[in-house]
């Protein structure tokens, strides 16, 4: 759906993007994960024809999102960036009704309807009469979802979708972009909440800096990080589990107070090791296999980046990222 292929830009003389690439499957959620100012929000640019790459290439439905072909490709996403351009003095009718028109959708029945079936389907049809400056963030987030959906996109793009919402409303939202892609939509969203992606994403991309650092599947990114499975086991005296060290089946080992953290060549002889330590008289209090979350995906992909310690330092002046004459400099 989405092919971004080594792509850089620079604002001046600061690099924004470095040699980015993402794969964004149809039908699946897409999302793209680092600190603020890693370039994400400039990426999602990138896409929808906003911005041109300076070197690389962007293609969206096969098309290219620059002219001439970028408003074929805006004509089928759907676009709700991090603090949505919303008519505060219209009421969220005429909101919607000026998107559509925009859209060319015209006006009539049939867009009428379009309009009230996607404002319930993100609930804030029973809103729709008042003036736009009185919603609250989490109305006015809804009301821009609804916005991006009324003609159909294939495509939908969000930028920190749930930015200023409350738990519930950012639960809430969450599931209804969940719900979106069962209807065949293509989702690509940036956050930089670990949490929220949690659960959500079929993809992740991972940057720093303007630049992907590992991108796929979360739970095939894991088994890459962690190839051999891990197991933590607590007993009421630390130095009972020392003796699993020497063990076979265990490939590695480190115990820190009452908990070890093992290396296993299966998880199927954890039972093994269990049953080894209450024969000893071993006073075991808890047996965890490690399932790594999203969170130690993250990290453990920084880490393997050399964490902060081997970032390119930031230019003199601007954004945080490197600029070209530092880049320049550190490549010689």
């Amino acid at each position: 759906m989405v092919n971004v292929a080594g792509v850089s830009r620079w604002f001046e003389d600061v690099q924004a993007l470095t040699n980015l690439t993402i794969e964004v499957p149809k039908g699946s959620i897409t999302v793209l994960l680092g600190p603020n100012g890693a370039g994400k929000t400039t990426a999602i640019r990138m896409i929808t024809g906003a911005l041109s790459p300076h070197q690389g290439s962007v293609s969206v439905f096969g098309l290219d999102p620059g002219q001439p072909q970028g408003e074929a490709v805006r004509r089928r996403c759907g676009v709700v960036s991090a603090k949505p351009s919303l008519y505060d003095r219209l009421s969220g009718w005429d909101n919607l009704r000026y998107a559509a028109e925009l859209y060319d959708l015209g006006r009539g029945k049939a867009t009428d309807a379009r309009i009230n079936e996607a404002a319930a389907q993100f609930g804030i049809d029973q809103a729709l009469d008042q003036q736009v400056g009185g919603y609250s963030t989490g109305m006015k987030t809804r009301l821009a979802l609804a916005r991006s959906v009324l003609h159909e996109p294939e495509l939908l793009l969000l930028d920190e979708p749930t930015s200023g919402l409350d738990p519930e409303s950012a639960v809430a939202v969450l599931e209804l972009i969940r719900a979106m892609t069962g209807e065949g939509r293509t989702v690509l969203m940036c956050t930089h909440l670990l949490l929220e992606a949690e659960g959500l994403a079929d993809e992740v991309v991972i940057m720093q800096h303007g630049t992907s650092l590992v991108w796929g599947a979360p739970a095939d990114l894991a088994n890459s990080y962690w190839p051999t499975p891990v197991v933590r086991l607590s007993t009421g005296i630390g130095s009972d589990l020392d003796h699993l060290a020497d063990l076979d089946q265990v490939t590695s080992y480190a115990r820190e107070d009452k908990t070890a953290t093992l290396e296993v060549a299966d998880l199927s002889v954890v039972p093994q090791l269990v049953r080894r330590l209450t024969e000893r008289g071993a006073d075991v209090t808890a047996v965890q296999p490690f399932q790594p979350t999203l969170e130690d995906l993250y990290f453990a992909v920084r880490r393997s980046q050399g964490s902060t310690a081997d970032e390119i330092p930031p230019p003199q002046v601007g954004t945080g990222r490197p600029s070209r004459s530092r880049v320049a400099e550190l490549a010689r």
